[in-house]
């Protein structure tokens, strides 16, 4: 029998001290991995299970067996995969090495939002009623003009266009997947559709009027139809073409609270939804129908964020008591706790956790430090803090889909740019 390298080795201990430590044994596992001077207890995988099921049907069935073998280990998904890639090194930046290449103001707390799905675009929304889109490639190209203001030396300014048609707080923002459409959702109970390809429009083509303040949308990834959220437990679906409204059929599926956040998955088979409830429930894309609830999920606090991994997967959600948290969807359990964050203070106010775009890493902003924790998503490592400049509460973040970049909005009134400069 051809011996293990080292590195090889390393692996099948990995597996089996954290099949350990999820089995319960802790204190094994820690004695272990402190023997054999591994890394702490890795997060537990059905990698371990999955090889040797696989192993055993290699020695039942013979030769033919290998070729699906192999043919079933190349098959992997994009983003993060503890099946397949727990030991896997981040490829990308550290969030700590992002710096804010362009600021922009507004007259208002900046308390939403969003980039469009291939990155080109971002937008923020604001308590002063008003919505800025920008176009991403023209902050870079500012990068080394010294000004990262919206004032700088460059006259290209990144911001293509303002919007003005609501008349409260703008809450929540999301894009049209395909079209050149731009959706948000407002204090003032509505909800609406900007078609920013043309320049001099700066009103909604649609409208519709919700019975309380809009708390999150998310498009269906085919662009037909919408999500949203509000101050009711009761999600609503609308056909954007008719503006037609669905809703769930079973009132024992719904939440009981405030739904703060949902997200449609990438093949939209499911969504998930978060709740002031503290629960987090998974839902049939199809028959809107409740088929998993994460109970209690972060110990009974308000959730804040819900979102899907690149490959559906798994969810990742973040709650008041400042734990992020990693749910595997096919065992229904929380697979990996990220802490540390709020370790200087109560969190206050609701803040979105966020892969990075390739899954590399997960970040939170620590709301009283005023710094972005960050993670590796593998391997719940810490990573160095990066203070992010806010003279308050950073109230939202969103991390661009394609690039290393993201989005911070305050109520300081500014919303700040971050971008890891090339070398």
């Amino acid at each position: 029998m051809m011996k293990p390298d080292i590195k090889d080795r390393d692996s099948m201990y990995r597996l089996i001290i954290g099949q350990l430590y999820y089995d319960g044994h802790k204190q094994l596992a820690l004695d272990l991995s402190n023997s054999i001077g591994t890394k702490p207890p890795p997060p537990p995988s059905d990698k371990l299970f999955r090889l040797m099921s696989l192993v055993k049907q290699f020695a039942d069935d013979g030769d033919d067996t290998q070729k699906d073998v192999t043919m079933q280990m190349d098959n992997v998904s994009s983003g993060i995969d503890l099946e397949f890639d727990a030991d896997v090194l981040p490829c990308s930046p550290e969030p700590c090495q992002y710096e804010t290449i362009f600021l922009t103001a507004h007259k208002a707390p900046c308390r939403s939002a969003a980039f469009n799905n291939d990155g080109t675009l971002c937008a923020t929304g604001s308590v002063d009623c008003s919505i800025k889109i920008l176009d991403v490639e023209r902050i870079i190209a500012r990068e080394n003009g010294g000004d990262i203001s919206e004032n700088g030396p460059d006259a290209s300014n990144p911001i293509i266009r303002t919007l003005y048609d609501h008349v409260d707080e703008v809450t929540s923002i999301v894009f049209h997947p395909r079209e050149p459409i731009l959706v948000s959702g407002s204090r003032d109970m509505t909800v609406k559709m900007f078609d920013y390809s043309k320049m001099a429009v700066k009103r909604a083509m649609k409208t519709i009027q919700e019975v309380s303040t809009i708390s999150a949308m998310s498009f269906h990834p085919g662009g037909e139809f919408l999500l949203v959220a509000t101050e009711h437990p009761t999600v609503r679906l609308y056909n954007v073409e008719t503006l037609q409204c669905f809703v769930g059929s079973m009132p024992s599926d719904q939440h009981t609270a405030r739904v703060v956040d949902l997200n449609y998955s990438e093949n939209a088979r499911l969504y998930v939804t978060g709740s002031e409830d503290g629960d987090i429930k998974v839902w049939d894309g199809i028959s809107n129908r409740c088929v998993e609830t994460f109970n209690r999920a972060h110990d009974g606090a308000k959730i804040c964020s819900a979102r899907f991994t690149k490959n559906g997967k798994y969810i990742l959600s973040s709650g008041l008591d400042s734990i992020v948290k990693l749910w595997e969807l096919s065992t229904n359990r929380c697979l990996i706790a990220y802490t540390g964050a709020g370790s200087t203070g109560h969190q206050e106010h609701p803040i979105q956790a966020s892969f990075n775009h390739n899954e590399d890493f997960v970040m939170f902003p620590d709301e009283q430090s005023g710094s972005l924790c960050s993670w590796d998503s593998r391997n719940t490592d810490r990573k160095r803090l990066l203070a992010l400049g806010h003279t308050s509460a950073t109230r939202i973040f969103v991390h661009s889909p394609t690039a290393p970049a993201f989005m911070t909005g305050s109520d300081d009134f500014r919303a700040r740019f971050w971008f890891k400069k090339q070398n």
